[in-house]
């Protein structure tokens, strides 16, 4: 079973090509159907496991608040056993090790070998969540209403938007996203509160007025 999950090399190589800091698909089993979030670790993250490529976390479609999030390279997922039976309602019997094999046998025909551009509104909506815990930011923080420069770091250079933050506009506010996204040192501010939203006119109108 070596390199039994070698399309997660393959995967996180087109993530890191395309700047895309996570990833998702669908997984089904056991008659559930489970999205599958795949994070990259980035910048300083410490891993749990030495050997760890990435960090993939299992969300029930039927109840996103069931999470098993685990790590993993392209020959094993890094937990035990028990807690992936229990998760996935594996029954244990004598032949749990042979189950877990056909397990994960069968989990890897799901994984993809690249970024897939085409996904269903519960995976944005889990992405996005994702992404905006990862900034430590609300999850519910969806509209975006402005632009800002960020602040100067301790060598004087300007800071430049998280992976998190770029990642997150470019889904929910694409046309934005693509007139900006060069500039590296600005960050794209969301609030929960759906009129705080400006258009796509008013937030570049207001960022070009700001800069003079």
């Amino acid at each position: 079973m070596a390199n039994i999950f070698e399309n997660l090399k393959l995967l996180k190589k087109d993530m890191e090509d395309r700047s895309w800091v996570i990833e998702s698909f669908i997984f089904s089993y056991n008659n559930e159907d489970f999205i599958v979030l795949v994070k990259l670790f980035v910048e300083n993250e410490k891993k749990k496991e030495k050997y760890a490529l990435l960090k993939l976390e299992f969300l029930r479609q039927s109840d996103l608040k069931s999470s098993l999030q685990v790590e993993a390279n392209s020959n094993a997922l890094f937990i035990d056993t028990k807690r992936l039976r229990e998760y996935f309602k594996i029954e244990y019997n004598e032949n749990l090790g042979d189950i877990l094999r056909q397990f994960k046998e069968y989990f890897s025909r799901f994984i993809p070998k690249e970024v897939v551009e085409d996904k269903t509104d519960e995976q944005l909506r889990a992405i996005v969540a994702s992404l905006s815990k990862s900034d430590s930011e609300n999850p519910n923080k969806l509209y975006c209403y402005q632009v800002r420069r960020n602040g100067c770091k301790s060598d004087g250079t300007l800071a430049q938007r998280s992976l998190y933050n770029d990642n997150k506009a470019r889904i929910l506010r694409p046309f934005l996203y693509s007139k900006l996204k060069k500039e590296k040192n600005i960050s794209f501010c969301f609030s929960e509160n759906e009129n705080d939203e400006n258009t796509n006119e008013t937030i570049l109108a207001n960022w070009v007025k700001n800069k003079q």
